[in-house]
């Protein structure tokens, strides 16, 4: 057999496995599992796609994401296939390079868990058997952003000879994602990022992409600096090879796109947007057809009749892995295509073992340095009296953490992006000069590419991709157990964090499930609560930064500093924890840095255990709690503060992160605040009353908890001053809801 006919014979059996994964299950995506297998088979085959499928993580070998990620069944098929054959050639031989641990890769047998729990997931994810593929995908376009940071990393790395491969469908390209990861992948200058289309003009609904968007691949990217290349004959061997020979011709600087003209449901004679997510019902005669074909080429015979399904799960089990080998037995018959594949596999895998290793330091989690606040120099800290805002302590703790990271490692830790708001959220303080340690500065592809602030533009979803990205490749000897790569920050108004929560989702999910170690995501919702004043509530942080909860307990810390010193506190405090997800929730205004002594208030470094007490009950005649949390709120009461110690015998906690509150010891939290006090406490917020929800503890305590939708309206616009006595955080107002408080029992 020559390169085409073994190619089409593995070809032919995936086209074969997909199909019973399907019908089976009766459940999944089969027009572009189908059409996609050409693009796979020759990327493969090609000898461009470089990878170890025996050591999936190794961080040489190339990186493919399946952003088409409900086209699941194509790369589960394609994996079984290839586990086969190393199976077959070690049983031949008995030599361990061809022996595949199989708990890293999918089996035919696991065919018969496709969508089911604890088995093979219905969408790709970068977990368990299936670390080939590295990003969790499903949501269409989520891949694309991913695939550009994950490109980035690996060039900033000086990896650039690793290569990031993504298979998408031509209609998840409308996605507004799209369009921001082409513009990022061109300033980034990402020529080791390639994305292969399958262009077969269809979704899900019946409307053609031809009709409803104008112009093609070498429109499309090529006026956004990319190289094109592709095939009107996707699917013949010849020029499908031949696309990714031209592909490897890559220009400096320039991403790559490879589009293939194919037909949604290939061979599945269901077709175009019919065949996007209709399985053909049980042995139904359609079913039958698809099969005739194979059974009449290799001269097999499936076991089952038309019309007549399996009627028991076990019966249906027994059946559908019966069929699965009969499928698979027509590999163990064509020797010529076992070596092929196995010969071609292991030569991959040697290539990647000649390639350099990463050679920059690992930093370890635990650098007390960089992560704990008690090892900062005192000019981290602004003095009391000094105007500072919120946003000013990031800029000076990323200056600060990059530049040690410099110092000690010879790298930064953290790359940085935002919304063209860099020096608005002040997050471009990653990138600045610390004293005498000179700042990594903005990347350039041509410039500067040692930067560590990114050139992105307003594409607050793209960054948090690509953010995701940078944070999922992991360079370390040992990926399982420990992580060295690089973190990530990014930052837009709080207002607008929503944009952000996809990728973010989809992220929070792979760090829960992979086997491999991810790094640490800094997600900064800046000027968020009514502080925002001039801005008016187009930009008001009140209700969206709520969208930062919405996570599982344990895989977000939530961070609401309410004066600068508290910031590099809280960070030092999350970060040295095992949260994935750091949302640091930052104001506008900048305010006097309080004179705590003169205040007779605890340190700021007590913001780390996520509340303190400022105020402790005088005697047994207790008149309640106030949970204090934000800014104004805080900075409001402690104006009154004289005059609430003088008529009121109050507890007064500050709080500053639910999630670093509930890792404190049970002496501390009931000490602060023990569950009695807190069903009889009131809230003081600058967010809305659904973004506190986690210091908001029943009916009671939403009565009086004073809140920026206090009315259940949007707020307004003007001076600060206008817009916290609108939101009744001003001192009067403050002083009002608690002696309403106060009285509540009389």
């Amino acid at each position: 057999m020559n390169k085409n006919e073994c190619i089409g014979v593995m070809s032919d059996i995936m086209d074969q496995l997909i199909d019973l994964m399907l019908n089976y299950r009766q459940s999944g995506h089969p027009g572009g599992s189908r059409a996609k297998v050409p693009i796979l088979l020759g990327l493969t085959f090609s000898g461009e796609f470089v990878f170890d499928i025996k050591n999936p993580v190794d961080p040489r070998g190339d990186r493919f994401i399946l952003s088409a990620g409900h086209t699941i069944p194509l790369v589960y098929a394609y994996l079984a296939v290839i586990s086969h054959a190393f199976r077959i050639k070690y049983k031949k031989t008995g030599k361990e390079i061809y022996k595949i641990p199989e708990d890293k890769i999918v089996l035919l047998e696991d065919l018969i868990g496709f969508r089911r729990r604890g088995a093979l997931p219905g969408h790709a994810e970068f977990a368990g058997k299936t670390l080939f593929i590295k990003f969790n995908t499903g949501p269409s376009g989520h891949g694309l952003p991913v695939s550009v940071g994950e490109a980035f990393v690996l060039k900033r790395a000086g990896l650039s000879n690793v290569r990031v491969w993504v298979i998408e469908g031509d209609k998840a390209l409308t996605t507004g994602v799209t369009h921001e990861s082409m513009n990022a992948a061109y300033s980034l200058g990402l020529d080791n990022l390639f994305w292969l289309i399958d262009w077969n003009d269809y979704g899900i609904d019946p409307p053609p992409l031809s009709e409803t968007v104008f112009g093609g691949p070498e429109e499309w990217f090529s006026s956004h600096g990319w190289r094109v290349c592709g095939t009107e004959e996707g699917e013949n061997w010849d020029k499908i090879l031949n696309v990714f020979g031209e592909l490897a011709k890559t220009t400096p600087n320039m991403p790559n796109i490879g589009w293939f003209k194919e037909r949604k449901g290939r061979g599945y004679l269901l077709y175009d947007y019919k065949s996007h997510g209709s399985p053909h019902k049980c042995h139904s005669e359609l079913f039958w057809k698809t099969k005739q074909e194979f059974m009449d080429k290799y001269g097999v015979k499936f076991v089952g009749e038309v019309g007549k399904p399996p009627q028991t799960e076990e019966e249906k089990k027994k059946e559908f892995l019966e069929n699965i080998r009969i499928a698979a037995s027509v590999l163990e018959k064509n020797e010529e295509v076992v070596d092929f594949i196995t010969e071609h596999l292991i030569s991959l895998a040697q290539k990647v073992s000649q390639r350099q290793k990463p050679s920059f330091a690992q930093i370890p989690e635990e650098d007390r340095d960089l992560f704990d606040w008690r090892n900062y120099p005192e000019d981290i800290f602004f003095k009391p009296s000094t105007k500072a805002a919120n946003r000013n302590a990031l800029k000076v703790w990323g200056s600060y953490i990059n530049a040690k990271a410099k110092e000690k490692y010879g790298r930064p830790l953290f790359f940085a992006a935002s919304a063209d708001l860099s020096d608005s959220t002040n997050i471009s303080g990653f990138a600045y000069d610390w004293k005498d340690i000179k700042g990594f500065g903005w990347y350039n592809r041509n410039n500067n590419t040692e930067g560590v602030l990114l050139p992105l533009g307003i594409t607050e979803m793209a960054n948090a991709g690509i953010s995701a990205g940078v944070c999922a490749v992991n360079f370390a000897e040992n990926p399982y157990k420990d992580f060295n790569g690089f973190y990530m920050a990014t930052s837009t108004y709080g207002s607008f964090i929503y944009l952000k929560y996809g990728p973010y989702r989809l992220f929070s999910q792979m760090a829960q499930d992979c086997d491999v170690k991810l790094g640490k995501i800094l997600w900064i919702a800046g000027h968020s609560g009514p502080e925002t004043a001039d801005d008016s509530r187009t930009h008001f942080g009140i209700f969206s930064p709520a969208i930062s909860h919405l996570f599982p307990k344990g895989h977000i810390c939530n961070l609401h500093p309410w004066e600068a010193n508290e910031v590099p506190v809280l960070l030092s405090a999350a970060f040295s924890r095992n949260f994935k997800l750091i949302c640091l929730h930052l104001t506008r205004p900048a305010i006097e840095v309080p004179d705590r002594k003169a205040l007779n208030i605890p340190s700021y470094t007590e913001a780390e255990k996520g509340a303190y007490v400022i105020r402790d009950f005088k005697d047994d005649k207790k008149d309640g709690i106030i949970i204090a949390r934000g800014t104004m709120s805080v900075n409001n009461l402690l104006k009154v503060l004289p005059e609430i110690d003088r008529k009121y015998n109050l507890k007064i906690i500050i709080a500053t992160s639910r999630e670093l509150f509930d890792l404190q010891d049970e002496e501390y939290k009931n000490r602060v605040l023990p569950l009695n006090e807190y069903l009889d406490s009131m809230v003081i917020t600058n967010e809305s009353r659904i973004a506190t929800n986690c210091w908001i503890s029943g009916p009671l305590s939403e009565k009086y908890t004073l809140s920026s939708d206090w009315d259940n309206r949007w707020r307004t616009g003007g001076t600060l001053d206008e817009i916290i006595e609108e939101a009744h955080l001003d001192p009067d107002n403050i002083l009002k809801g608690i002696k309403k408080y106060v009285e509540r029992k009389k």
